[in-house]
């Protein structure tokens, strides 16, 4: 396993649409682990393939260690696809690793579905709430070349457009 290094603001690659997985080699598992060590080591809550430089449709997350104490529960999914979401939204703030110390409050689904394949090739739907769909949403617009400044941007003139 290794640390790879993240991509910053300012890389065009974060803007970019990731690539479908077509099979699950030894490369892509590779590439799933060295995510997870990475984004633990930088204490993400997720992290999508194209902030460690490939563009490949896949993130890993991990929810848990947000409580004290808890065992690590990472998650990897290849070619991640939201196929519902609640009408209700929250307002949270949120971070990215590729934005250090930046903080924006984004309007989010509070729930989601999640149509995914695992690592073991398995087709599979996660249904998600608070954090857990927050980060999905957040990493998976990653994968359409979405930084969670433009949800920001897009927010702010949704209620301009209100007053």
């Amino acid at each position: 396993m290794a640390i790879r290094n993240l991509v910053y603001d300012g890389n065009k690659l974060l803007l970019e649409k990731s690539e479908e997985i077509k099979e699950i080699t030894e490369d892509i598992k590779i590439l799933a682990n060295d995510m997870l060590d990475t984004m633990y080591k930088y204490d993400g809550l997720g992290l999508a393939a194209v902030q460690v430089g490939s563009l490949k449709r896949m993130i890993t997350y991990d929810c848990s260690y947000i409580e004290e104490g808890a065992k690590k529960k990472p998650v990897v999914m290849i070619n991640p696809k939201i196929v519902w979401t609640s009408k209700t939204r929250v307002l949270v703030e949120e971070g990215c690793l590729s934005f250090p110390d930046v903080f924006k409050n984004v309007e989010r689904f509070e729930k989601v579905k999640v149509e995914y394949i695992g690592l073991d090739g398995k087709k599979r739907i996660k249904s998600a709430k608070g954090m857990e769909a927050i980060v999905l949403q957040h990493e998976t617009d990653h994968l359409d070349g979405v930084v969670f400044l433009t949800r920001v941007e897009e927010n702010e003139e949704k209620r301009g457009k209100k007053k």
